[in-house]
């Protein structure tokens, strides 16, 4: 199903599934809330597309109104900041205007494997747009197997491999998501993490201390040792000192 109020990008969408996602059979359209509602009454589809902004409301009045929704949500936006921020936040699937053909088929394909987004993500997606001046606490992380929202208080570390991360909580435990280090560096870095080496991304608040020889390193205070690279010592050193 695609929601979208504008009848030439509606039109643009279903010409970019037929050529880029054969498989994606395009069951409805809806061009507002409203006729979206009575078509979901009928129909429940694998996929919506839906719209952030239409002429009768947003895209987050029509998930309230079908709270249980079992369909996978991609949503369409333009170029907005603090709503790419917020889609980051809770790993879930956008895209913006005017589509990309390679996130287009990448968003199709997360949504067949069905890590397009929990319940728990958007109601965290909801929250994070709908208060721009308040930083999120909270952050969805998704591995081959779930989606994880978890308190950012509770990450201890992240730690790159390859093209993906492990996230370390206090609790011991470890996830392997699938988004690089970068990403995560962008998202987090407001939230007083700091990157002390090309593969770490480290929480001040649970820095033990700084270790200078041996090259230098963090000691954490749950024992992990993480490595701090020469180009990052002098930013970190500095940091530590005006805590």
């Amino acid at each position: 199903l695609i929601v979208e109020d504008m009848p030439q990008a509606v039109q643009v969408l279903q010409n970019d599934l037929a050529e880029h996602c054969p498989e994606v059979e395009v069951v409805g359209t809806a061009g507002s809330i409203v006729t979206a509602a009575k078509f979901l009454r009928q129909t429940v589809p694998d996929v919506i597309f839906l719209d952030i902004l239409l002429g009768d409301g947003t895209g987050f009045d029509l998930l309230e109104i079908f709270p249980h929704l079992p369909s996978r949500i991609i949503f369409i936006t333009a170029s907005d900041e603090h709503a790419i921020r917020a889609f980051r936040y809770a790993a879930v699937d956008y895209l913006l205007k005017p589509v990309d053909s390679a996130q287009l088929k990448e968003a199709v394909r997360r949504a067949k494997s069905r890590l397009s987004g929990t319940s728990e993500s958007l109601h965290l997606l909801r929250e994070t747009i709908r208060q721009p001046e308040v930083l999120p606490s909270r952050i969805s992380l998704t591995s081959q197997e779930r989606i994880s929202v978890v308190e950012i208080a509770n990450i201890v570390r992240c730690e790159s491999d390859g093209n993906n991360t492990w996230f370390v909580l206090a609790s011991g435990e470890k996830i392997f998501v699938t988004r690089t280090l970068k990403q995560f560096e962008q998202l987090l870095e407001k939230h007083d993490f700091i990157r002390a080496h090309q593969s770490h991304l480290v929480s001040l608040k649970y820095i033990q201390e700084f270790v200078k020889k041996d090259g230098g390193y963090l000691r954490l205070k749950n024992g992990d040792l993480i490595p701090v690279s020469v180009r990052k010592r002098a930013e970190v050193v500095e940091l530590l000192e005006n805590l």
